[in-house]
């Protein structure tokens, strides 16, 4: 570790004496300045994570050397701007000022990333929302848990079943026409989106951001008349995350695997694999019909990234 970087350590645990804090005030309130809170800030404007901790210690030098030690919050932002207007692109600027006027407004951020089994959605999403500083992550596999606790089999088989094996559970023969697969999936889907509406409708009641990922976040799936006023309250980012390329998608399980010290089924993962692609084949032609975007996830990194922009992209038409 280099000198400055064992001195910007150390000052984050060492206790300041009184009489250098800094306080932040804003609606009669203080709180303690922060560079790492600020940092994480400024990550969500897709600024990396060191470059954000450098600018963080710049504004807090900047404090430090100042006279006032209470500081009203609208000047920090400002102090911050300088700093974005010097050292970085101008797209950081912009972005932190969108971010901020997002905040002012009071309104919700919700990314909906939907893909099929095993292509990185849990990954990506955990990413996505450390970056952005979002809390809440739902996983509609967790919602299909509970209705399973709460829906016996007989009464409603669709969510007793994987998105891939949910064919197993019709109750109704189909024609040779129809794959009992995908007529599965779609059923499991139209059951589980009934708790995705109530997730919306919490968040957007409590004006919290939240991700929302699974492989039952199918374009056009909540596109009832009901479901589009709720997305109207909302910043929203649809989007769907693939693996194009087989032969990656299927060691996609095996890492799986291995980082789960063998915990996750892989046999029926890979047992179900034609299925499973299936259902990516399905959600990418509806992904293409209702123009939502999809993301290949080759590199966690720049899907991460892509995310992102794609994000600023929505916040900036919401704007204009």
């Amino acid at each position: 570790m280099t000198a400055s970087g064992e001195a910007g350590r150390l000052s984050d645990v060492s206790p300041a004496p009184d009489s250098l804090l800094v306080q932040l005030v804003s609606g009669g309130h203080k709180v303690p300045f922060s560079k790492g809170l600020l940092a994480s800030t400024l990550t969500a404007t897709g600024l990396p994570p060191d470059r954000a901790y450098r600018v963080a210690m710049d504004v807090e030098r900047q404090l430090s050397r100042g006279p006032d030690r209470e500081v009203d919050v609208d000047h920090l932002r400002e102090m911050v701007e300088v700093v974005l207007t010097t050292d970085e692109e101008p797209q950081y600027l912009r972005r932190y000022r969108m971010w901020n006027r997002l905040a002012r407004e009071d309104k919700p951020v919700v990314v909906m990333m939907g893909g099929a089994t095993g292509v990185g959605k849990s990954t990506i999403a955990a990413q996505v929302a450390d970056r952005l500083g979002i809390v809440r992550i739902i996983s509609t596999d967790s919602i299909r848990e509970v209705m399973r606790v709460l829906f016996s089999p007989s009464l409603m088989p669709a969510v007793h079943h994987s998105s891939y094996e949910a064919g197993t559970g019709l109750r109704i023969p189909l024609g040779a026409g129809f794959d009992p697969h995908l007529v599965g999936f779609m059923e499991q889907v139209d059951v589980v989106n009934v708790g995705i509406l109530a997730i919306l409708d919490r968040a957007i009641e409590e004006r919290v951001s939240l991700v929302i990922e699974g492989v039952h976040i199918v374009p056009g799936m909540l596109a009832s008349a009901g479901a589009k006023e709720r997305m109207s309250e909302v910043v929203l980012l649809p989007m769907v995350v693939a693996v194009s390329d087989a032969k990656l998608h299927r060691s996609h399980f095996l890492v799986r695997e291995q980082e789960t010290s063998g915990r996750r089924a892989i046999a029926r993962y890979l047992q179900g694999f034609e299925e499973i692609r299936k259902i990516q084949d399905f959600i990418l032609q509806r992904a293409e019909v209702e123009d939502t975007l999809v993301v290949d996830n080759l590199s966690i990194d720049d899907t991460v990234g892509m995310v992102v922009d794609a994000l600023y992209d929505v916040i900036e038409i919401s704007e204009g």
